[in-house]
């Protein structure tokens, strides 16, 4: 199974990808691609949040009701977008065209591929160890790590997203770094011109 685009995470920012990925879809240099999403979220941080200070949630919002409902917002706004659900991605390898990315389950290639998971030190995607560094913006005693990157992007073609991309872990932060990464990935698809996707009323 081959994708042009592969998120690996099914939190904040991955989600976030997703949907601004999602929307392009009329658009001539995106209404082709095969997007795919695996939607791991046992780790997520979200599972235990509970949300006072966000723009636009009410308060009260639990993180956990986000990951349920922005699933399927995802599906029922971008249904070409593929969910894949319960599997868990054990390695990333990298060829000269394309990702391969093996789940305990599956074997998928990928062109472009965006991690999304968690910023704790038990990440066990094998491939990514060469990247793997202290987290920046996370207090020592806490163990946390990211995957050194240059404004999201690990090397060509592998973007990371979220906390794991060195912003501290707060759901607005995650969100926008999923979107940045979506913009960026579009820009490329749209031969470099920068692009961004809005919906208007």
């Amino acid at each position: 199974m081959c994708f042009d685009t592969l998120i690996i995470g099914g939190g904040a920012a991955g989600l976030s990808c997703a949907l601004v990925l999602g929307s392009a879809k009329n658009k001539p240099f995106a209404q082709d691609k095969r997007i795919g999403i695996i939607t791991h979220q046992k780790t997520s941080h979200l599972q235990n949040a509970l949300f006072n200070n966000v723009l636009g949630l009410q308060p009260g919002t639990l993180g956990e009701d986000i990951l349920q409902d922005g699933k399927i917002q995802l599906e029922n706004l971008y249904p070409h977008i593929e969910q894949i659900e319960n599997e868990k991605v054990s390695s990333i390898e990298k060829s000269e065209d394309y990702f391969t990315i093996t789940t305990n389950a599956h074997i998928y290639k990928s062109k472009i591929v965006v991690i999304a998971v968690g910023y704790t030190s038990f990440i066990t995607l094998k491939g990514l160890e060469n990247y793997i560094e202290p987290h920046p913006r996370s207090a020592i005693e806490k163990d946390r790590i990211w995957l050194k990157n240059t404004d999201h992007l690990v090397e060509k073609n592998l973007y990371v997203a979220g906390s794991l991309a060195g912003w501290r872990s707060q759901f607005a932060m995650a969100c926008g770094s999923g979107s940045h990464v979506a913009t960026d990935i579009l820009t490329l698809w749209n031969d470099g011109k920068q692009t961004k996707i809005h919906d208007k009323v």
